[in-house]
C-alpha cells in the first residue's frame, strides 16, 4: 500500500471497536489503513458460548477479516501479533518488522481475569475466544462420554457436575444453554445416565445475578434458571479451584472436574515505552474524545479504553466497542481535516441477556421486558447485527432445529483437544487422547 497517498492510521485488533474503525476509515481520502491482528478472523463473541454448548459451530460466528476489507483500497490487513509500541517514535513491531504510523488506533480488548483466585488460572475453563469454546465443548462432551462407562457412582456425579462462576451476562447465557443441552439431546444420547447424575450449578459472590439490570429481572433470571434445572448460589465466593473441585469461602465446595469462568475480565495492554493510567482492572484510562492523556495520535478504545460517564465507567460490551471504534476513526479524520477531536457520548440503547428456549430479558431505553417478547426481540438484534448472510443463515437453522426438535447438531469431539490451557496436559483431566 502506498502511504504516501495519506495519513498512516494503525489499528491493533479486529474486535468490534477495530473492525467498526476500518468501516469508518474505509474509502476515505487522506488517510491509508493498516489493521492488525492475530486471528484472520472476526469473532461474533455475543454467541461464543453457544459454541461452548455445541448450539452452533465456531466458523459459524467467525467472517474472514480479508473478505471483509476486499472494497477497500485504502486498507490493508497484517497477520501479526502486534508487538512493542514504540509511542515517542510512533512505531510499533510486528513480525520482527517496523510498522509506522501517523495515527494509531489500540484496541486490543480483554482478557479472562482471574482475580487470583488460587489455582483458577490453571484448572478453570475460561470462555472468551474460539479456542477456548471449543475446548470446553469437547471437555463436555468428553465427560459423558467418560461417565457412560464408569459405574462408581460418586466419580460419575463429579464428572457431570458442571460449575459456572460468574453470574454476568455470560454465565447466565452459557448456564441457561448448557442445562438445556445436558438435558435434552444428550439426555437421548446417554440413556444410561439418570437426570439426577447430572448438576448445572451457576455461582455468584454478589447478592443477585445481573446485576447491570434491573433487581426486576435478575430475580426472573434466578427463577427462571432456576426451573430450567440450573442450581443458583448467590453470595457464593469462589476461595480455590482444584483438581478436585472449586472451593467457596464459607468452607463449603463441590466436587467437579469442570469450571467455567466467567466471572471477569481485564484489559490486555500492549507492551510499550510508555507510562499511562491503569484502572484497576488494567483499562488504560482515556480521555473524552477517546485519547491517550498526552499522545494526541494515540486512540484507545472498547473493552481496553477506560472512561467514566456519570461516575461510572462504561461496561465492556460491543455496543461501547462499535461507537467507541467509529468515534476514534471520525476523530481521526477531523484531525487529518486540521480540526478538533470531540469528546464521546455514548448512546446507551439497552440490554439483553438470553436464558434459554423462550426466555430473556431486555432493557430497551427505561422499558423493561422479560420472557417470550424478549427472547424474541434477543434473536432479531442478534441476527441483524451478525456479519455475512452465510452466517446469519447457517446460525437461523441451528436455531430453528434445535427449537423444533430439542435437537443439537454439532455434539462432536474434535480432534487436536490435547495441550489444553489448563495445564492438564489434555482436557480429559486424567486420560490422554488416542
Amino acid at each position: 500500500m502506498d502511504q504516501e497517498n495519506g495519513k498512516h492510521v494503525v489499528i491493533i485488533g479486529a474486535g468490534f471497536a477495530g473492525l467498526w474503525a476500518v468501516k469508518s476509515l474505509a474509502g476515505k481520502k487522506g488517510v491509508t489503513v493498516t489493521l492488525i491482528d492475530k486471528n484472520n478472523y472476526h469473532t461474533f463473541l455475543p454467541l461464543l458460548y453457544q459454541v461452548g454448548a455445541a448450539e452452533i459451530e465456531p466458523e459459524q460466528i467467525a467472517y474472514p477479516i480479508r473478505s471483509l476489507l476486499r472494497k477497500s483500497r485504502n486498507v490493508s490487513y497484517l497477520r501479526a501479533e502486534a508487538g512493542r509500541i514504540d509511542y515517542n517514535e510512533k512505531y510499533m513491531l510486528c513480525n520482527n518488522q517496523k510498522i509506522s504510523y501517523d495515527y494509531l488506533i489500540v484496541a486490543t480488548g480483554s482478557k479472562t481475569d482471574y482475580f487470583a483466585v488460587a489455582g483458577a488460572e490453571r484448572y478453570a475453563f475460561p470462555l472468551k475466544t474460539l479456542d477456548d469454546a471449543m475446548v470446553l465443548r469437547n471437555h463436555i462432551l468428553t465427560c459423558f462420554e467418560r461417565a457412560a462407562y464408569i459405574d462408581d457412582q460418586a466419580r460419575r456425579k463429579k464428572l457431570l457436575t458442571f460449575v459456572i462462576a460468574g453470574g454476568g451476562p455470560t454465565g447466565v447465557e452459557f448456564a441457561g444453554a448448557l442445562s438445556e443441552l445436558v438435558r435434552g439431546p444428550l439426555k437421548k444420547d446417554f440413556p444410561g445416565i439418570s437426570a439426577g447424575d447430572v448438576s448445572v450449578v451457576l455461582v455468584e459472590g454478589a447478592e443477585r445475578v445481573l446485576s447491570m439490570l434491573s433487581p426486576k429481572l435478575s430475580a426472573y433470571t434466578a427463577g427462571r434458571l432456576s426451573r430450567m434445572g440450573v442450581d443458583v448460589r448467590l453470595g457464593a465466593r469462589v476461595k480455590e479451584i482444584s483438581a478436585a473441585g472449586v472451593a467457596f469461602g464459607d468452607g463449603s465446595s463441590i466436587d467437579t472436574e469442570t469450571v467455567i469462568w466467567t466471572a471477569g475480565v481485564s484489559g490486555m495492554v500492549p507492551e510499550s515505552n510508555a507510562d499511562m493510567s491503569l484502572s484497576n482492572n488494567k483499562r488504560i484510562k482515556t480521555l473524552k474524545s477517546l485519547q491517550m492523556e498526552g499522545r494526541p495520535e494515540v486512540y484507545v478504545t472498547g473493552d481496553l479504553a477506560y472512561l467514566e460517564e456519570e461516575g461510572a465507567p462504561l461496561p465492556m460490551i460491543a455496543p461501547v466497542a462499535i461507537q467507541q471504534g467509529r468515534w476514534a476513526a471520525e476523530n481521526i479524520l477531523r484531525q487529518v481535516r486540521g480540526e478538533a477531536p470531540l469528546p464521546f457520548a455514548y448512546r446507551d440503547r439497552g440490554a439483553m441477556v438470553t436464558i434459554g428456549r423462550n426466555a430473556a430479558v431486555t432493557r430497551i431505553g427505561k422499558r423493561e421486558f422479560q420472557g417470550f417478547m424478549a427472547w424474541l426481540i434477543w434473536i432479531v438484534i442478534h441476527i441483524m447485527n451478525l456479519i455475512g448472510f452465510r452466517n446469519k443463515l447457517f446460525v437461523v437453522v441451528n436455531w430453528i432445529w434445535d427449537y423444533l426438535f430439542f435437537e443439537r447438531s454439532v455434539r462432536l469431539i474434535l480432534p487436536g483437544c490435547c495441550d489444553n490451557p489448563n495445564g492438564m496436559g489434555c482436557l480429559h483431566r486424567g486420560s490422554r487422547c488416542g
